[in-house]
């Protein structure tokens, strides 16, 4: 009957999807029959067919026959339709005999409707396989369905002595060009790479995925006052920018719509409905690469799920601090990063 390896090989090819999928989940789907895989696929890329759909056209194209195989596949099949037709339907035509599900789906667009689907057709339907290891592979996608706002990664880089910056605001190059690597491939994962105004001013910095294979994030900059000024290589028709209401001038917004930037403006300097907004966007997965402004906003709000520290062997003496905070924060008050599954809780002394 259900046999483990073949969960591990869908997971496997799940996650071969990183980077190219979200918003959508990194699914796998491996077909078997008489105890041989005879097909196998993962959802490729955003729009793009998905696993089940590739998986069944794999075994046909190598001239077998899916009906009365068993399905095995890290997600619900989906019943909805999307970019492209349910997956619980194809399955359910193709008369496969069994289907195995790791996790189901917590959109609730599919949540159980696409098992319904097939326990009509008269599939047999068991899930439940490695299911931790599916909900960590696919940790943004189920964070940002159940909480209705992305998933944040705090990064920063410091030196031993705990500066981001020297003291006349220098950052760049903190770290090493291995460490480098891991962010741009971090950056190929997220749905947004996310700044302040500040780190515009100092480094105007690209934030696209340069040094590894990877599509490019969207690029967030934070500028609530609406005090950035001057050109500016990040902004384009992938970019936001972020603000309080009737802060730009005609000027400021004249630039960035001919850049093709989008405006998403705020009520108040709040975190939370910058999320919300960004959430509305689509947006799934943020990584936070700002300064200690920003960094200290985002800690404060207690909506970061993971902190992502590069430590440098090197000593500033005096610098930029990670964390601007205020002052209402000391030992015996910590501050708390976020809530739930994975999170990483820092006390701070005053």
């Amino acid at each position: 009957m259900f046999k483990i390896e073949f969960m591990q090989r869908a997971l496997f090819l799940a996650e071969k999807g990183k980077g190219f999928v979200s918003p959508n989940p990194m699914v796998g789907c491996v077909i078997v029959k008489d105890g041989k895989i005879i097909g196998e696929g993962w959802h490729r890329k955003f729009g793009d067919y998905h696993a089940e759909v590739n998986a069944v056209f794999d075994a046909e194209e190598k001239g077998f026959s899916v009906e009365g195989a068993d399905v095995y596949v890290t997600l619900e099949p989906c019943s909805h339709f999307g970019k492209t037709p349910p997956c619980a339907n194809l399955l359910a035509e193709k008369k496969v005999k069994r289907v195995f599900i790791s996790s189901l789906d917590a959109n609730p667009l599919v949540a159980g409707k696409g098992v319904e689907i097939l326990q009509n057709a008269g599939i047999e339907v068991f899930h439940g396989f490695l299911d931790e290891k599916n909900k960590e592979l696919n940790k943004f996608f189920f964070y940002h369905i159940r909480n209705k706002l992305p998933y944040v990664i705090l990064k920063l880089a410091i030196t031993l002595d705990g500066y981001i910056a020297d003291f006349e605001g220098n950052s760049k190059w903190i770290t090493n060009q291995e460490s480098r690597k891991k962010v741009h491939k971090l950056r190929s994962e997220v749905d947004a790479v996310l700044v302040g105004s500040g780190t515009v001013y100092a480094d105007n910095p690209s934030l696209t995925v340069r040094l590894v294979e990877g599509r490019n994030p969207k690029k967030v900059v934070v500028d609530f006052n609406g005090k950035l000024e001057g050109d500016f290589s990040l902004f384009d028709e992938n970019a936001i920018l972020v603000c309080l209401k009737n802060v730009l001038s005609d000027e400021r917004k004249n630039y960035y719509h001919k850049k093709g930037t989008k405006i998403i403006e705020l009520e108040q300097k709040s975190i939370r409905e910058l999320l919300e907004k960004l959430y509305a966007e689509n947006i799934a997965s943020i990584l936070v690469e700002g300064g200690s402004v920003i960094a200290g906003m985002f800690a404060e709000s207690g909506l970061v799920n993971e902190v992502l520290l590069f430590v440098a062997p090197k000593l500033f003496g005096e610098g930029k601090r990670a964390f601007s905070l205020s002052s209402r924060f000391s030992a015996e008050n910590p501050l708390v990063l976020g809530e739930g599954d994975g999170v990483i809780t820092f006390k701070l002394r005053s």
